[in-house]
């Protein structure tokens, strides 16, 4: 009762827009002012057509508001903005913000959550928020005053599951994915209805025995991971989703579960009605280096052979960047996002990896490249129509993998082996999508600290986060570096871009804290009154 009062005395004292609720094809049409979905649109750009921020004072932002997030730390999540509210979660809360102050509107607290984690964002659809649980429950909330609308279970904790990713929200569905791969549990994709909770389809990224595929796991279909702990994009014109999953579990022991271990380290082609897999294609079989997928597909039309062809790009945490063909899942390209990279020669004619001999952990211990992080992460990619190129940070940085001889028991923490992260350099490069080819590249720090992923405007500025804690300003173009300012903490999150009342702004999460940014405006002059003297 408590905070049902909170909420209303709070929503009260703040105007939200009521006249307009959000639709679908708000979301097809792609972020304006309003920023509507985690990666900005469904086909994963995170590109926004504001112009008021350009190369040419960019170097003018300053901080225009900071709102502290009680209870938390490392923050990684990806605010939206819809009609001058942003809305911010922290695991087992949301906070919507007036997106022209930082003040408070009103804050919900899910009073059954008993597991915390990192999540990284919300969904919006008609006068509905929506944001998972640490311990697996959908939550909707009234987005104006931030009251309950349902809390619907979709997974099982007590089997190893948990929720860290934003929900994505297409029609009438709630899509949500599945976290906790690292210590065995059988991921999944579900769809949720958007008006009441129900469960309306469940596909599993780990076939069953006897189902198709579960010829490529020796053992462990139960637990064998392949998590599904990003959002995914969507293509309005196939009604296709595409998901990508992670690595197999135990992460670095590969005798237990001998095979290929479908569906892990994968993008799936899903039918949004029903869930049915159209495709699927396999990054790294067997993986036995924790380089899982989570890093989102990104939908694009290129010029391939002197014709237009609609493909899906991946820069993928094994060290490979890969072009694929977007309505059959073909293998087109591959080509290396890092210099260096030693457990596979090549990519061959079909898709997979060409192997280096002898490159698998061991109990003494293999130094591999790219590292346990992956030459790229989770962190948000950037395409800007304008220029062409696709932003990505990557990491160079190799580390000793390690295997246990032990028998592997589930939830456990137990990953079958250990792998060191001793430090790399961390550039944010730019890559043409069309042959994956390097543009440039910018170098973001070498402690390797840095999660931050990327947003880009029309006007051709990039914004990012790099090692030393800095929001960072780029030139889309050519990486020329044109501003930075210090936010105090470690960034773990991706940026944002929205207009309110004619002005732009940029937001990020860092620390415990999320942070606005605009272009200075200098204060009115005010007229001084006339001295007059006496005799």
């Amino acid at each position: 009762m408590k905070n049902l009062i909170l909420t209303l005395l709070l929503a009260s004292s703040l105007p939200i827009g009521t006249a307009a609720q959000v639709r679908y094809e708000d979301i097809v049409k792609g972020p304006g002012a309003d920023w509507l979905t985690y990666a900005g649109n469904y086909e994963g750009w995170r590109y926004s057509p504001l112009k008021q921020i350009t190369p040419q004072n960019a170097g003018s932002m300053t901080a225009q508001w900071t709102y502290h997030v009680p209870d938390s730390g490392g923050l990684r999540t990806n605010p939206i903005v819809y009609k001058g509210v942003m809305y911010v979660t922290n695991s087992n809360s949301m906070h919507a913000i007036d997106a022209r102050t930082g003040r408070l509107i009103w804050r919900y607290d899910d009073p059954q959550a008993t597991k915390k984690g990192v999540n990284r964002g919300s969904a919006i659809s008609g006068d509905s928020v929506y944001f998972t649980t640490t311990d697996n429950y959908l939550v909707a909330l009234d987005r104006q005053t931030g009251a309950l609308l349902f809390h619907k279970k979709f997974g099982d904790v007590d089997k190893g599951t948990t929720s860290t990713s934003a929900p994505l929200v297409v029609k009438d569905k709630v899509l949500v994915g599945s976290a906790g791969g690292d210590s065995g549990m059988r991921g999944f994709i579900v769809a949720l209805s958007a008006k009441t909770g129900e469960e309306l389809w469940r596909t599993w990224t780990v076939p069953a025995k006897g189902e198709k595929g579960s010829e490529t796991w020796s053992d462990l279909h139960e637990w064998g991971g392949a998590g599904t702990w990003l959002s995914g994009t969507f293509d309005p014109e196939t009604n296709t989703l595409f998901w990508t999953t992670g690595n197999p579990w135990p992460d670095f022991a590969g005798g237990p579960r001998m095979g290929d271990n479908l569906y892990t380290s994968s993008v799936l082609a899903l039918d949004l009605e029903t869930g049915k897999l159209k495709w699927y294609f396999q990054f790294t079989p067997h993986d036995v280096h924790d380089w899982d997928a989570q890093s989102w597909p990104v939908l694009l039309e290129i010029q391939w052979n002197g014709k237009p062809r609609k493909v899906v790009v991946h820069a993928n945490r094994n060290g490979f960047f890969y072009i694929l063909d977007r309505q059959t899942g073909e293998y087109l390209k591959a080509t290396p996002l890092t210099d260096n990279i030693t457990w596979a020669k090549g990519i061959d004619d079909k898709g997979r990896p060409v192997l280096v001999p002898g490159k698998d952990p061991t109990p003494e211990g293999n130094w591999v490249c790219p590292s346990i992080k992956g030459a790229t992460n989770w962190m948000g990619q950037s395409f800007n129509p304008g220029t062409g190129l696709l932003y990505v940070l990557t990491l160079e940085e190799c580390g000793m993998f390690t295997l246990s001889t032990q028998k592997p028991v589930p939830m456990k923490n137990f990953a079958g082996g250990a792998a060191t992260e001793p430090g790399g350099q961390v550039y944010l490069r730019a890559i043409d999508p069309k042959d994956g080819k390097r543009v440039w590249e910018y170098p973001v720090g070498n402690t390797s600290r840095t999660w931050s992923g990327t947003v880009s405007t029309a006007t051709g500025v990039l914004f990012s986060g790099d090692d030393d804690g800095h929001l960072i300003a780029l030139d889309a173009k050519t990486g020329r570096h044109l501003w930075h300012f210090n936010v105090g903490d470690s960034l773990t999150a991706s940026p944002i871009t929205y207009e309110v009342d004619g002005k732009q702004y940029v937001a990020v999460a860092a620390g415990t804290n999320v942070f606005a940014f605009g272009l200075f405006e200098p204060v009115p002059s005010m007229a001084l009154p006339k001295m007059t003297t006496t005799k």
